[in-house]
């Protein structure tokens, strides 16, 4: 279960970033006059959509950290 933890948390850290990344350049793109993605998403939502998978991300973290203290603190108890 911890591996898998780690390989979405990656996942979702280079999806968030590449849907940043998407928003920016069709940003950009729209400012000449030209579109990569159509009229499917605008580049507002697919920053809602990184900040959410973002957000998921640290929640993820700040479980797993969680874990880690609470067991190494088991540990230390005499």
């Amino acid at each position: 279960m911890k591996d898998m933890s780690y390989y979405l948390r990656r996942v979702l850290f280079v999806v968030a970033f590449v849907l940043a990344a998407l928003a920016v350049l069709e940003r950009v793109i729209n400012l000449f006059g030209y579109t990569l993605i159509r009229e499917y998403y605008t580049p507002w939502r697919l920053l809602e959509f990184a900040a959410i998978g973002l957000l998921f991300l640290i929640s993820l973290q700040l479980r797993e950290i969680n874990v880690t203290l609470t067991t190494k603190a088991n540990k230390d108890k005499p």
